[in-house]
């Protein structure tokens, strides 16, 4: 089994950038509890990152012939306007989450928009870098389930 984690613009920056809102912990932090997830549960965790849109859409776009099984997507401020992730998102039949370390929906006006979270699964946000496992976690079910009931 394999799990895709993208993250967007700016997450390379955690432990840098409005500690305040993102927390002190940096991004190796954040590959090294994801990469011990992916221990624990024994599959395999892929983590990309790029503050460039069309990268992101080309690994999404990648991810449908890779033998991912589902994506958990911080897409950054690409969440608020990309139509193009929201597309490249939607064409992919299998499980994904958005996520967010903060709580988006007590923060700036624009921020509570998603245009990316009408295509996924479920949305997690403002439960810092633990809900990336959260949403690894809800890949891991849904798929389990889907496989009992299909």
């Amino acid at each position: 089994m394999k799990i895709l984690v993208i993250n967007g613009p700016n997450i390379n920056f955690l432990g840098i950038r409005e500690k305040s809102v993102y927390g002190t912990q940096d991004y190796d932090y954040l590959l090294d509890l994801i990469g011990k997830k992916g221990e624990e549960k024994k599959i395999a965790i892929e983590v990309f990152q790029s503050n460039h849109e069309g990268a992101i859409i080309d690994r999404i776009q990648d991810a449908y012939s890779d033998g991912t099984e589902g994506i958990v997507i911080n897409p950054g401020a690409f969440t608020h306007y990309s139509y193009a992730i929201r597309d490249a998102l939607a064409s992919i039949p299998f499980p994904k989450v958005e996520i967010h370390i903060s709580d988006i929906t007590q923060r700036e006006e624009f921020r509570k928009i998603s245009v990316t979270a009408p295509v996924c699964n479920k949305q997690i946000y403002g439960h810092g870098l633990p809900g990336y496992l959260e949403a690894i976690d809800f890949i891991l079910d849904f798929l389990a389930f889907s496989k009992e009931s299909g």
